[in-house]
């Protein structure tokens, strides 16, 4: 393992990645994985998805202490910057350390003449930093949201939105899933005990638990050999308003990474489950899942707008299409989602989804069910798609009501959920 590198540097250029070429860090960081240390894994990790998640804040920072940006091939550097800003306003590292790393940053990134720059600019925020942060307070980028999407949750929400931008700039709860096939919930709770960790169990998720601190997944009890999975307990809730039942045939559309149809096949171990997404890349995510748990499922590359490339003419019992959408309910987890999504992207992808439901729709059998979700909280993607699809097809009815969850601190992502049944 080389040791020689600056994570500083690699935390700016990652950084860059995402807000200058639309990369996300689900791609970027794995790709990193064999160029670090096991141990330096886990700060990337923080001061990517950290300095992302206030990047407003320190964005106005930077504009206090200096008469004018680095733009162009010193960009990186203004990147470096944050990345030093980050780690002296929300992490323990100490700032002698965190500071010298960073200005080393500047070597590593082949720019050593700016060494003093970057010195000068970070202890000047030293320096300044109780003053800066109460201005801070009152500046509208307290709320740590592009614009666009600030004022779309508004309208959506406008009893709400406070709680929802507050929950979207906190750390994620870490939730599991456990496997009935293995234990009962309040078995792997007294596991979890035992091993000396804390959880509690979701009031309406029948296999949801919450860690009260999250923890890496090898020391789960047994999680190498599938008694329990990660997933947010909002997504959880998709399956149980699917109700699998064995001998079914079930398809799980836009399945990857494959928690769901996991999920499925541990509800209903006899059901027929193909799964199938577009992106070959993200279908061995959903392999690797399928054989930890030792679960079958026929995994298929394709476009939802096209099913009858890969299903020909087959009909389901059920259909989970968990469309693609905005990710405005998982921004805690991805904070990149602020940054790589545009105002624009919203009526795209209404449009796709809209394009998806329209296709798949004859491939459930009549009297079957089709359960509709989204990790957004935006109306367009969620019930005014619904209401729209309701109208083209009248052989479609809304079973029981559709539900809208929002991120909580200590409950699940935001999801949309509907269920549909084919009269």
């Amino acid at each position: 393992m080389k040791n020689n590198y600056n994570l500083r540097s690699i935390a700016a250029q990652t950084i860059g990645q995402v807000l200058d070429q639309g990369q996300s860090l689900s791609t970027l960081l794995p790709a990193l994985n064999n160029k670090i240390s096991d141990k330096d894994r886990a700060l990337l990790q923080e001061l990517c998805f950290g300095t992302l998640r206030v990047l407003p804040q320190l964005e106005w920072c930077i504009q206090q202490l200096m008469a004018k940006p680095m733009v162009g091939k010193q960009r990186t550097l203004h990147y470096l910057l944050m990345v030093g800003m980050y780690q002296l306003l929300y992490t323990r590292i100490p700032a002698h350390a965190a500071l010298a790393e960073t200005v080393n940053g500047a070597v590593a990134l082949k720019r050593p003449q700016l060494k003093g720059l970057i010195n000068g600019v970070l202890r000047q925020f030293q320096r300044q930093q109780e003053a800066l942060m109460q201005r801070a307070a009152n500046h509208d980028s307290r709320y740590l949201h592009p614009s666009w999407l600030l004022k779309r949750i508004q309208q959506a929400y406008p009893e709400q939105w406070q709680q929802i931008v507050d929950a979207n700039n906190q750390k994620p709860p870490m939730w599991l899933r456990v496997n009935r096939r293995h234990h009962s919930r309040d078995d792997y709770l007294q596991l979890l005990a035992q091993a000396g960790i804390e959880a509690v169990a979701h009031g309406e998720y029948p296999d949801a638990v919450r860690l009260l601190t999250p923890c890496a997944v090898s020391s789960l009890p047994g999680f190498a050999d599938g008694w329990a999975t990660v997933q947010d307990a909002s997504a959880q809730g998709c399956v149980d308003l699917l109700d699998p039942q064995d001998g079914e045939q079930i398809l799980d559309l836009c399945a990857a990474p494959g928690g769901k149809t996991t999920h499925i096949l541990e509800a209903a171990p006899q059901a027929h489950v193909m799964a199938v997404d577009i992106d070959e890349q993200r279908l061995s995510r959903v392999k690797e899942n399928l054989q930890r748990l030792q679960c079958h499922a026929e995994v298929k590359q394709g476009d939802g707008r096209t099913p009858q490339q890969w299903c020909g003419d087959k009909q389901f019992d059920r259909i989970l299409l968990d469309a693609p959408c905005s990710a405005t309910g998982v921004i805690r987890r991805h904070p990149d989602i602020k940054w790589l999504r545009r105002d624009s992207d919203i009526a795209e992808l209404a449009s796709l989804q809209a394009e998806i439901l329209d296709a798949i729709w004859p491939h459930l059998k009549s009297g079957g069910v089709m359960v509709y979700a989204t990790c957004s909280i935006l109306p367009q993607e969620n019930s005014q798609q619904l209401q729209a699809f309701l109208q083209r097809h009248n052989d479609a009815s809304l079973v029981g009501v559709e539900r809208q969850n929002l991120p909580h601190p200590e409950d699940g992502d935001g999801f949309f959920y509907a269920k549909l049944i084919k009269m």
